[in-house]
């Protein structure tokens, strides 16, 4: 359904929240920081590291058996695992005053052109500056569908993905868009820059998603029975290739799982260009331009400071009237800049 990421620390709190596990046969064998992350909420490997680090006289951290383990331990089958961990501090939305990039708005609905660098909602390490906080301030009342950190929030981008993003005003509008991004009435297209050229002009790839099984801040390809997945769907088409080092290509998405394309690209072994967390950060092969294009290109896409992802395209039938609306956004400046750069450099026309 829904396309949320989850990059979350621990925040202090008075409060604590306990869990008790018992490992199974097949979870046998995993490191016990690695086990504690998979199956704590909303954590990471880094999270269980600080829990397994506590002082021994401490009400809070992780037991093994009633002992207090290394992380480094492989746990067995049989085993219990309690862990107790600070309650997550209550997140107080508040209106900011923001500016918005607002391309459509009724008393439905907006459509926004998000801004590279803007989180979407507010969690612990990001309560301020996002787009609710923005959009609460000129829209005042929001649907409240999406939960209280989440109002109006109907699907999401990540924070360094550009482009459009439907947020309701009311319930009715908040359900009615939801059921047409599950039931694949709403289209959603991204552009982005990939490394490499793959083997096809068109294709889809069909890969089930679920949490990285040792690294909580990423997804991956996860086809072990172990571990929780859900089916995953990206159709890719090659607009243009650039000197077999880049393409540039259009995403469109029938489903919405967290970090979807970004994931799918490197599975298939073109990441997306700019991409710090799926392997987009490399260097331009120095036998494909000179030594001053090849910089040239570099210091474009070290500009991005970020994914060059950009969701571009944005159909839907309004909620009430039933009119199908469609909405584009051109790339942010410097996305643009890079694909000018490569354009030039190869004396390409741009159609973009």
């Amino acid at each position: 359904m829904s396309d949320w990421e989850i990059e979350e620390e621990d925040a202090p709190s008075t409060s604590t929240e306990a869990y008790s596990f018992q490992v199974e046969a097949g979870q046998a064998g995993q490191r016990l920081d690695v086990y504690v992350a998979s199956l704590l909420p909303d954590a990471t490997r880094s999270t269980a590291q600080r829990l397994l680090d506590l002082p021994a006289d401490s009400t809070e951290g992780v037991w093994v058996n009633g002992k207090r383990e290394k992380a480094s331990l492989k746990v067995r089958n049989g085993d219990t695992i309690e862990v107790v961990r600070p309650s997550a501090k209550p997140i107080e939305v508040t209106p900011e005053n923001i500016p918005l990039d607002i391309v459509f708005e009724d008393s439905e609905m907006l459509v926004i052109n998000k801004a590279r660098g803007m989180v979407v909602h507010p969690a612990p390490g990001a309560e301020c500056g996002t787009l609710v906080n923005a959009v609460l301030y000129h829209a005042k009342d929001l649907s409240g569908v999406g939960g209280a950190l989440r109002p109006g929030i109907v699907h999401r981008l990540d924070k360094d993905t550009s482009g459009l993003i439907m947020v309701a005003k009311t319930d009715l509008a908040h359900r009615a868009l939801q059921a047409q991004i599950q039931s694949r009435v709403a289209e959603r297209r991204y552009l982005a820059l990939i490394w490499g050229v793959p083997k096809f002009q068109h294709a889809k790839v069909d890969a089930p998603l679920g949490r990285h099984p040792s690294d909580r801040k990423k997804m991956a390809v996860v086809t072990d029975s172990r571990y929780t997945s859900r089916p995953s769907q990206t159709e890719l088409f090659i607009k243009e290739t650039f000197a077999g080092v880049f393409s540039f290509a259009e995403a469109k998405l029938h489903t919405g799982r967290t970090h979807q394309i970004r994931v799918h690209t490197a599975y298939i072994q073109h990441p997306v260009v700019g991409d710090p967390l799926y392997g987009g950060i490399r260097k331009v092969a120095s036998n494909a331009f000179t030594n001053p294009e090849r910089v040239q290109i570099e210091q474009a896409v070290e500009a991005l400071e970020g994914q060059a992802l950009h969701a571009y395209s944005l159909a839907f039938n309004h909620p009430t009237s039933g009119e199908r609306l469609h909405f584009n956004a051109p790339l942010p400046p410097v996305f643009q800049n890079l694909m000018d750069t490569l354009y030039r450099i190869l004396g390409k026309e741009s159609d973009i």
